[in-house]
């Protein structure tokens, strides 16, 4: 398979055969992040497409999940989207589920009515990255949304019976904002009631523009304990009806899955537990963290 760049997708899709139908992100400004800058947005033609498509079909015939790269692939026109949805299920008969990331952008610009009608062409799961619910931490951060405009995408996409994924990044706020970002991440989260919750913690790369902010000092990173409790604060004050939590991403410091809110004071204890002890080995050591 040929693929423009480094390929990036959620921890879930590890198993699922990846077809890059775009390339890039068309936001592309946000500070934390390097994933894409070296690359220029394009949505892929047509005709790559379906060579695309052929290709995997010979790789994987047998896939029964498919993810949908790069960064927004969401953005596609409706048609277009229908059109690979439509050949996906008919070309690779084993296929359960079809994943796709949706920056809240791209959700915003498809209807309620055109998410359903994906729904019902087998887009299985949309992967939003929420990534904080404080207005100040978007803003500095260059998102490019709000936070009332993350709920709306992200209700959107529970509404229309698509599966939502949402991922947030502890220590976003570095020292400064650490608190807000943990509540108003919560308020966000609940807000949206999502089906996954996963969080990531924040790594600086050189080619993020918030490097240059750390180097400066005027962004100043939280250490593993202020992580986790970062996390505590934000799980304490999360209301969700039914949301399987995932902090399993390369990028964390402890490993921790729950079933919320059935299992949220459990998971809470175990936070607690670990941040009472104090005790570097029980945490991933910071050599084995990646993105």
């Amino acid at each position: 398979m040929f693929y423009e760049g480094a390929i990036y997708r959620p921890p879930s899709e590890a198993s699922s055969l990846i077809l890059q139908v775009t390339v890039g992100c068309r936001h592309n400004h946000c500070t934390f992040c390097s994933s894409f800058k070296g690359k220029s947005y394009r949505a892929k033609s047509r005709t790559e497409i379906t060579e695309i498509i052929a290709e995997g079909f010979k790789m994987d015939p047998y896939a029964e999940r498919i993810f949908l790269a790069d960064g927004d692939a969401l953005a596609l026109d409706m048609d277009l989207l229908l059109d690979i949805l439509k050949e996906l299920y008919q070309r690779f008969t084993h296929l359960k589920r079809v994943g796709i990331y949706g920056a809240p952008k791209d959700i915003l610009e498809k209807s309620l009515e055109e998410l359903v009608l994906l729904r019902e062409h087998g887009l299985h799961i949309i992967y939003l990255g929420v990534e904080s619910g404080s207005a100040e931490v978007l803003y500095q951060m260059k998102k490019g949304v709000t936070p009332q405009e993350m709920i709306t995408a992200g209700q959107r996409v529970v509404t229309s019976g698509i599966k939502l994924s949402c991922t947030v990044i502890l220590g976003l706020g570095g020292t400064n904002y650490s608190n807000e970002h943990a509540l108003e991440t919560a308020k966000v989260l609940s807000a949206i009631d999502p089906h996954y919750l996963g969080t990531l913690t924040l790594m600086i790369e050189p080619a993020a523009p918030l490097s240059r902010q750390v180097a400066a000092g005027t962004f100043k990173l939280l250490n593993p304990w202020e992580i986790l409790q970062e996390l505590e604060l934000m799980i304490q004050h999360l209301d969700v009806q039914d949301c399987v939590f995932r902090s399993n991403h390369a990028s964390n410091y402890l490993p921790l899955k729950a079933h919320l809110p059935f299992e949220k004071e459990a998971l809470l204890g175990t936070i607690a537990n670990v941040i009472r002890q104090s005790r570097e080995e029980l945490l991933k050591p910071e050599k084995w963290r990646r993105l």
